[in-house]
């Protein structure tokens, strides 16, 4: 998969998310390692969501994974807080800012669930 493709991917997936319930700004980089590595930026502003084919130098999130299982999670097969129990994403800075992506950000074809973070098994 090319950089481009996960990109693409990424953005269908978050394209018609439902992030009506944040109201505040969140800066994610997404750093892709490997097949198709790069890094891109997700950023929710104004109860929206909107994936750039750029990093994102004032971020509140780094995330540092592969194309695959970061498709997974923006086609909502995975959620972040699976990917990082099982070491395969890696998430740094704002914490309570990433449990709002997971939470409160719904993807079309991801149900919401009123489970917390740490309650996912």
């Amino acid at each position: 998969m090319t950089y481009e493709e996960i990109v693409d991917k990424v953005r269908a997936g978050y394209e018609n998310a439902d992030a009506r319930t944040i109201f505040e700004h969140i800066a994610i980089q997404v750093n892709i390692e490997g097949e198709g590595n790069g890094a891109f930026y997700i950023e929710v502003a104004e109860r929206s969501v909107c994936v750039e084919p750029y990093d994102y130098r004032d971020r509140d999130i780094l995330i540092t994974t592969t194309g695959p299982v970061f498709c997974d999670i923006a086609a909502g097969k995975m959620t972040l807080h699976k990917a990082i129990e099982n070491g395969i994403l890696r998430a740094e800075g704002n914490q309570e800012k990433l449990r709002l992506v997971e939470e409160q950000i719904i993807l079309p074809t991801k149900k919401k669930t009123k489970k917390t973070l740490g309650e996912r098994k």
